[in-house]
């Protein structure tokens, strides 16, 4: 359905892309679709909040955001949210990243849905859901530790943040890389998380493990499956092209979030 967009038919997507956010991994998506796509470039302020003219797009100001011109359209369609944007774009652009959902003849049976759906559809929402926030955690905690505070509070925020990684941090990144890594091995030759294709759901993951791997809590020998699949995903032609239309739009190179220093 990719042909759509570049049938010279009206239709044009442009990426609302703010750096240090999730927005390359739309970048990713529409370049993997070979999709006809503009990109407008936003950077963060000094106090790393984005930038007011995001609002102007969309109330909430964040990233990523797509806006979509067709034919039939008073307005422009602006999107929000990682999983929307995924969703919807995979919906007219991308249908083969949705799995099938019921085996034929099955059509609309509670629970015959196929194995790589209800993974499909639980990724979706796990990505941002429950991992995002047990690593957003880990960046607090490391937050309180390099803090500038005098140095007789050193010890006190030290102490914080281990009592916050210890009780809880830890323990959670332990479960969830341990899950999806024995998620993966289900997967034939380790390749895409819900199965042997290319899903939306690897578009959401991609973004959490490589922060996962930021934090030091992904490597090679932890998570071995894991691990190569980040940099099998970053290895890609797509995403690397998608790597330098943002570098060339920005006039920054990117540099992917696995890689960045903390």
């Amino acid at each position: 359905m990719s042909t759509v967009a570049k049938a010279g038919q009206g239709v044009k997507l442009t990426v609302h892309w703010l750096n240090e956010s999730r927005g390359q991994r739309i970048v990713w998506l529409l370049e993997e679709l070979n999709l006809d796509y503009d990109i407008k470039v936003y950077f963060r302020q000094k106090d790393k909040h984005s930038p007011p003219e995001l609002k102007q797009v969309h109330p909430l100001g964040k990233s990523p955001l797509i806006s979509i011109v067709a034919p039939g359209l008073e307005k422009p369609l602006v999107l929000a949210e990682s999983a929307a944007i995924v969703e919807y774009v995979s919906d007219h652009f991308g249908q083969q990243l949705i799995p099938k959902r019921y085996p034929n003849g099955n059509d609309g049976l509670i629970g015959a849905e196929t194995k790589e759906w209800l993974r499909f559809r639980f990724l979706m929402h796990y990505a941002e859901g429950s991992l995002m926030p047990v690593l957003l955690t880990g960046l607090l905690t490391h937050n309180i530790r390099e803090a500038p505070v005098p140095f007789f509070l050193k010890f006190i925020t030290k102490k914080i943040a281990d009592m916050i990684d210890n009780n809880f941090t830890l323990a959670e990144l332990k479960l969830n890389l341990s899950y999806l890594e024995a998620l993966l091995a289900e997967s034939p030759d380790d390749e895409f998380l819900c199965g042997a294709n290319l899903t939306g759901a690897d578009f959401m993951m991609i973004f959490v493990l490589e922060a996962a791997v930021l934090f030091k809590a992904l490597n090679e020998t932890s998570y071995p499956k894991l691990y190569s699949y980040v940099r099998r995903i970053q290895s890609r032609d797509a995403y690397k092209r998608a790597g330098d239309k943002v570098s060339e739009a920005s006039g920054v190179k990117y540099v992917p979030f696995s890689e960045k220093k903390l």
